[in-house]
């Protein structure tokens, strides 16, 4: 791609920005609680951009950007929009149980719920997870835009988004992580919106664009459909949204180190009330690419950067490029740090060395870091040998999500469940989901997660009625955090809900 000597200019000053202001907040990191939890003191705004900008990738701006040019259109939306309504129901149900604990790691969770086996199975698949799949498929897909960008070699861009995110990331924690987002994800979210707006007006007005995309701008698709059928929206990809949103490390982390309830809540509020706006960002350029650009694009994916080239001004092209390298940095970020905060917390602390000093802690977590960084660049390149990186991510998570979720979920609502049934549940996840890829191959993965899900359930409810606690579990306060409610969060939560059902009335 043809860039200016001002495309260039802006994108190392918007880099370098990034960097300096995140290392600089990060500055005072001395306690665990500092560095893997941002001393438990982050305000709403800095939780909702941070679990926005960690969310948003290239698997958004390339990946979803081109299902819209493509059949799906509109209607991989529904990631987004399923979503801000999983948000609503994590903020206001499971994130003041989750403060109440005071815990660190979702995994940690699963040790108050039912027992040590289970946090540590569940950090072992994560930290699994996290290396071969997010933190992989991140640095590849990252990878591939700077070699369409600028012409660089694969496995030099690689290392270096590697070493850039690593390097911040290792000295300042999860502060440093959550400043890198706001910048970067605030400038992703403008720059979105003055390409759609660019877009509109290139298309002749949002009516003509409406009328001119009919096809494309529904959410319901045929049950025979190979990513998203109706029937999965139904079951299906509730089971990835909220594992992601509620159980996921990556992103329950700057939740957890929320300085209060109503400011973790209001933060989630927030978050999922931009949700509701990202598929007019990402996904509505992708129509637009297709309605403009159609003969000039040979991949979906490339109708996202192709509409950058022709309709953003010099300069403006490069800070938003810069932008999406570092949404790409932000979710490494978040991966390494969360990484690193799992093996701490769930592995070396409890089995290595329970009476480690919190210098100590810190250490490991920073060597922890590096060892992710450098172990994610090498796995790097393993994406490239699937079809595309966003069937390689949701293919792999696939084997995890189910079991996660049906463990925490039944765990929540039947509190006599014991350690056996949660064992059975994160063991079966594996090779129940691989049964399914085998059988049915020609089913939609959302509807093999449902299958598994189910499956599971069934499981875990035999082992319970066969052997179930003496007495249900209870979980008591264990931190000194203020647990008062947002008085605002029911009321946004209700918005964002009433909003989520009049989108999909309008694009049924």
């Amino acid at each position: 791609m043809d860039l200016t000597l001002s495309d260039g200019i802006a994108f190392i000053a918007f880099l370098l920005a990034v960097v300096s202001i995140s290392l600089y907040a990060s500055r005072k990191e001395e306690t665990s609680e500092d560095y893997f939890l941002a001393g438990r003191n982050l305000s709403w705004w800095l939780i909702g951009f941070s679990l926005i900008a960690s969310n948003i990738s290239t698997e958004h701006f390339v990946g979803m950007a081109g299902a819209g040019f493509g059949e799906a259109g509109l209607a991989i939306a529904s990631y987004e929009w399923i979503a801000a309504i999983a948000l609503v129901f994590i903020g206001l149900f499971l994130l003041p149980l989750y403060l109440r604990l005071g815990i660190y790691t979702m995994p940690e969770f699963l040790e108050h719920r039912y027992g040590r086996p289970a946090r540590t199975l569940m950090a072992f698949y994560l930290m699994l997870a996290y290396i071969g799949v997010a933190i992989a498929a991140v640095l590849y897909s990252g990878a591939l835009g700077l070699n369409a960008i600028f012409g660089l070699d694969l496995v030099a861009g690689i290392w270096l988004i590697g070493i850039l995110a690593g390097a911040y990331t290792i000295y300042g924690g999860l502060k440093a992580v959550v400043w890198s987002d706001l910048l970067q994800g605030v400038t992703l979210l403008i720059g979105g919106l003055v390409v759609t707006l660019i877009g509109l007006t290139r298309v002749g007005g949002i009516t003509e664009f409406l009328s001119a995309n009919q096809d494309k701008l529904h959410v319901i698709l045929p049950a025979d459909h190979p990513e998203i059928p109706w029937t999965a929206l139904l079951f299906g990809i509730w089971i990835p949204n909220f594992f992601y949103w509620g159980f996921n490390q990556f992103i329950t982390q700057r939740t957890l180190g929320a300085k209060s309830l109503a400011e973790g809540q209001k933060g989630i509020m927030l978050a999922a009330s931009l949700k509701l706006v990202i598929p007019f960002i990402i996904v509505f350029p992708g129509i637009m690419a297709f309605q403009l650009f159609a003969g000039q694009i040979a991949s979906p994916d490339q109708a996202y950067p192709i509409l950058i080239k022709n309709l953003l001004p010099a300069g403006f092209r490069g800070i938003l490029f810069a932008a999406l390298f570092g949404a790409v940095m932000s979710s490494l970020d978040s991966m390494l740090n969360s990484a690193s905060t799992i093996f701490t917390m769930d592995i070396y602390k409890p089995h290595i060395r329970p009476g480690a000093s919190p210098a100590q802690i810190v250490k490991v977590g920073r060597t922890a870091t590096a060892f992710f960084v450098i172990a994610g660049c090498l796995m790097a390149p393993l994406p490239g040998e699937f079809e595309g990186v966003f069937k390689y991510i949701q293919l792999v998570w696939g084997f995890l999500s189910p079991g996660i979720v049906a463990v925490f979920v039944f765990g929540l609502v039947f509190r006599r469940a014991p350690l056996s049934a949660a064992m059975s549940g994160l063991i079966l996840t594996v090779p129940v989901y691989g049964l399914f890829l085998w059988l049915l191959p020609e089913v939609a993965f959302l509807n093999h997660m449902a299958f598994t899900f189910v499956i599971l359930i069934a499981v875990m409810a035999l082992v319970t009625v066969r052997n179930p606690l003496p007495e249900p579990v209870r979980f008591e306060q264990k931190c000194d955090l203020d647990l008062q409610p947002s008085p605002f969060a029911k009321s946004l939560g209700f918005a964002v809900l009433v909003a989520a059902g009049m989108l999909y009335i309008y694009f049924w």
